[in-house]
């Protein structure tokens, strides 16, 4: 063997994996094993006639979002909900750009008639949690940064100044991503967001919420250590306090805020009937019932259906399409 190939062999040697989804080599560079391809934004989709278009609104770091609007009449004065998603994907996985999302987001803004900013923000292994709540953070603040300015320069989009009503300003979120919804929500209850703007309402869809003790039909004993949900938490956030009984991913673990604090008026909380998170879902919003949040806070089960049913189907199947006027009949 030359020398050559024992370096090319040493280069490729697997430090880490989270399989399926991941792995790691000691050369530092990161395999992604799952999660759709990218696919370019669109003038004008030919299946629902949404518009959406990319826009870099950070530089250090670098954070964008693919931006999308409905098909609106040339002359229509009145303005649109806006909704700042987070995409799923264990925190580690999948794109604002890649396939699946975007003809989900397509689908949902031609239904309910909201204008969408889809955040990429950074992901684990490279940029551990909690980098991707501070990129969705940022990109929260750059949306409600056109609230009260209705000049256009380098660093502000025409859509949301033109078309946004940021008295119907909303976050939303499936898997890891409604998990940042949650903490975004949070996090606006105690702080201000710019422009003086409140969140009307989050939707959180099959979030991964987690913990160190099982609950409803969730795997009991060793078995229950053994589950994705419970490895992912130290794969994405290795340096968390607490474990996976941090606040940010068991919002009754020690030293969690209230969820009296939640900064929004009304929440819906997703579940799917045969996803392993639904128990979870169940028990967050009693959780939040309980708080004294002053808000509406709804449940919303489709039965018969795995994790994220609704972006992964490649039909709009009749609970396919339940899933999506729900979501769109709470953008109002």
């Amino acid at each position: 063997m030359t020398s050559t190939t024992i370096a090319t062999t040493t280069a490729k040697e697997i430090a880490s994996e989270f399989l399926p989804r991941i792995r790691i080599y000691k050369d530092g560079t990161v395999e992604r094993l799952m999660g759709s391809p990218y696919v370019p934004p669109s003038p004008h989709d030919p299946q629902t006639r949404v518009s959406s278009k990319d826009f870099t609104f950070s530089h250090n770091p670098n954070i964008s979002a693919r931006l999308y609007l409905p098909n609106v009449p040339q002359n229509q004065t009145q303005k649109l909900p806006i909704l700042v998603y987070f995409h799923g994907g264990a925190f580690c996985i999948e794109s604002a750009f890649s396939f699946l999302d975007h003809r989900y987001l397509n689908r949902l803004v031609s239904e309910a008639q909201v204008i969408a900013v889809s955040v990429e923000y950074r992901l684990a292994p490279e940029n551990p949690l909690p980098i991707a709540y501070e990129d969705c953070w940022v990109a929260l603040q750059w949306v409600t940064s056109h609230a009260n300015n209705e000049e256009l320069d380098d660093n502000k989009e025409p859509w949301l100044l033109n078309y946004g009503d940021f008295d119907r300003l909303y976050i939303g979120g499936d898997s890891a991503g409604g998990n940042i919804a949650h903490n975004l929500a949070m996090k606006v209850g105690a702080e201000s967001l710019s422009g003086a703007v409140k969140i009307l309402g989050a939707f959180l869809s099959h979030s991964y919420f987690w913990g160190s003790k099982p609950i409803g039909s969730e795997p009991k004993g060793e078995d229950f250590e053994k589950t994705t949900e419970y490895k992912l938490w130290d794969f994405v956030y290795p340096s968390a306090p607490g474990g996976i009984d941090n606040p940010m991913v068991n919002p009754a673990g020690e030293g969690a805020p209230s969820l009296a604090g939640l900064g929004c008026s009304k929440l819906l909380v997703c579940v799917a009937g045969k996803d392993q998170l639904r128990d979870r879902g169940v028990w967050y919003c009693d959780l939040v019932r309980e708080s004294g949040w002053k808000g509406e806070v709804e449940l919303f089960e489709v039965e018969g259906e795995d994790h994220c049913f609704h972006i992964f189907s490649e039909t709009e199947t009749e609970n396919v399409k339940k899933m999506i006027k729900r979501l769109a009949s709470f953008l109002v």
